[in-house]
């Protein structure tokens, strides 16, 4: 059975090109080019520049010894651990969850979708607040957790959960147009030819929907290396344990120690190109796939 291919979202708009009586005057598109350049120019571009003039300042000795100390290390290990863990829980509630509310009806449908949107509502501080209350050593579990001997605030699991919970968005976010545009006649085609649950899964859907959810990994997998409000409640700031890349540019820049802070944000900002990189990369395949003709 032929599959149809569809676009996420993103890329669907570069189907459409820009009616010549809609295009503006020379000026006026100069005008508006010049003032995102210059916006661009000025609060992007100088800013992540001076990152790495700063980082570079006392050469590279100074930066390869900010980058090798063991407490930078160690938050470069704690911060892709917490990525590793939230991405793939993510792409599996985002997938299951896209899955609920375009392929069913329900009784509470538009609650589950508010829940998702939740934590772009509330503050990161207020969630990690909000895990100290519930398993703090004072919290609703606290007394339990003690008398078994789990740490989840300031430990790892705490920075996790934290972790998650700021990310669960994106990639159900990505999914749920993209599978309610798609409708559900390929998969109930397919059910009907005798494909099993996981086999239409794997042949229809995830074909359908793979550029939109490598897009919402790509953009989880960024929001949780640099998630810094709900982690910064949770983690306790101790050097060398519960510090994370971000807590610990904020830690070396409090000591005066601005030429390692500038080299540890040199590292975050580079993983930010990468994620650039590679979100280009993932439109550019879209836009492709999106201008390819339907299989019949």
């Amino acid at each position: 059975m032929a599959v149809v291919a569809h676009a996420a979202p993103f890329a669907r708009a570069q189907r459409f090109e820009a009616s010549p009586a809609a295009s503006d005057p020379p000026l006026v598109k100069w005008v508006i080019i010049g003032i995102s350049l210059t916006f661009f120019a000025l609060f992007l571009l100088l800013p992540l520049l001076a990152v790495f003039v700063e980082a570079f300042k006392k050469g590279w000795e100074a930066y390869l010894r900010a980058v090798v100390e063991p407490d930078t290390l160690s938050s470069i290990r704690l911060t892709l651990l917490a990525a590793a863990v939230a991405v793939p829980l993510n792409v599996i509630f985002g997938i299951a969850a896209a899955w609920a509310v375009a392929k069913h009806d329900f009784r509470g449908k538009q609650f589950l979708i508010t829940l998702i949107d939740l934590p772009f509502s509330v503050s990161p501080v207020i969630a990690g607040l909000i895990y100290v209350l519930v398993f703090g050593a004072q919290g609703w579990l606290g007394p339990w957790l003690l008398e078994h001997d789990i740490k989840v605030v300031f430990a790892v699991p705490g920075i996790i959960l934290a972790t998650i919970f700021v990310t669960v968005p994106f990639v159900a976010r990505e999914l749920i147009p993209l599978m309610q545009a798609q409708g559900r006649d390929e998969e109930e085609a397919a059910l009907v030819l005798g494909a099993s649950g996981f086999r239409m899964f794997r042949d229809v859907t995830l074909p359908n929907i793979k550029w939109g959810l490598l897009y919402g990994v790509i953009l989880c997998n960024a929001r949780a290396m640099g998630e810094f409000g709900a982690v910064s409640v949770v983690s306790g700031h101790i050097r060398g344990q519960t510090n994370t890349m971000p807590l610990h540019v904020e830690i070396l820049y409090n000591e005066y120690q601005f030429a390692a802070a500038f080299a540890v944000a040199s590292l975050l900002a580079l993983l930010a190109l990468v994620t650039l990189v590679l979100k280009t990369f993932v439109e550019w395949r879209a836009g492709i796939q999106a201008q390819e003709p339907e299989a019949p």
